[in-house]
């Protein structure tokens, strides 16, 4: 089974009205309090490329308004210090390689061009570049590596799609000890269904869910 096409949805329909503290499934407030600080953080854009893009209407939300927002993120990470990793697939994986994700999705994208990270938050030398090869961008990665040699234990956690790779990659870093922010209008899914589920989840078992104007306030540099 291959990427469905994805119908636009309104961001604000996927959205916790509190998303500083979301709920849980049964209407308690979440457990986790934890505080984003810039020194204790990294960015982290997961499979923002054309093959997984191109199911999604590009002027529309979600995906237009995702765009913008990373585009702030990332501008404000680099400004603050703060380290920004991006996850892209390779293309043409071997069997041996893709192993059950052919089962579920087929052979995935097969051209570099398919494979490129979208040119408006194209990677620059000062980001880190991860070749990911499952749902979590920890599994056969360095990055929890190199989380861990830059002295990072938050990570930020945007892109798509929000109800497999992303929330994948938020309890794994939760299973590592690094705590997890998922930036919930920085990221895209296939409907404002599986969007706000992923965000519920996230909240009640393993993370914190914050919006792009969160991070902002988190990561001003101020001038002496």
């Amino acid at each position: 089974m291959s990427i469905p096409s994805i119908s636009p949805y309104s961001l604000a329909d996927a959205l916790p009205t509190e998303p500083t503290k979301p709920t849980e499934p049964t209407g308690t407030p979440a457990v986790l309090d934890w505080q984003l600080e810039r020194d204790r953080a990294a960015l982290l854009v997961h499979d923002m490329q054309q093959y997984f893009l191109a199911a999604y209407q590009q002027d529309a939300e979600p995906i237009s308004t995702v765009v913008r927002n990373l585009q702030q993120l990332i501008e404000q990470a680099d400004a603050a210090g703060v380290p920004v990793f991006y996850s892209q697939q390779p293309p043409a994986q071997a069997a041996i390689r893709r192993g059950l994700l052919t089962d579920r999705w087929g052979h995935g994208l097969q051209t570099e061009s398919q494979a490129a990270i979208i040119d408006a938050i194209a990677p620059q030398p000062q980001h880190h570049v991860l070749t990911k090869w499952r749902y979590s961008a920890f599994a056969r990665t360095d990055l929890a590596e190199a989380l861990r040699y830059a002295g990072r234990d938050q990570l930020l956690i945007t892109g798509v799609y929000g109800h497999i790779g992303c929330q994948v990659s938020a309890a794994d870093a939760f299973m590592r000890d690094i705590q997890p922010f998922v930036v919930a209008d920085a990221i895209a899914d296939f409907s404002a269904a599986k969007h706000a589920g992923m965000l519920e989840w996230v909240a009640a078992n393993c993370g914190v869910v914050v919006r792009t104007a969160d991070v902002a306030q988190r990561f001003v540099v101020t001038q002496l």
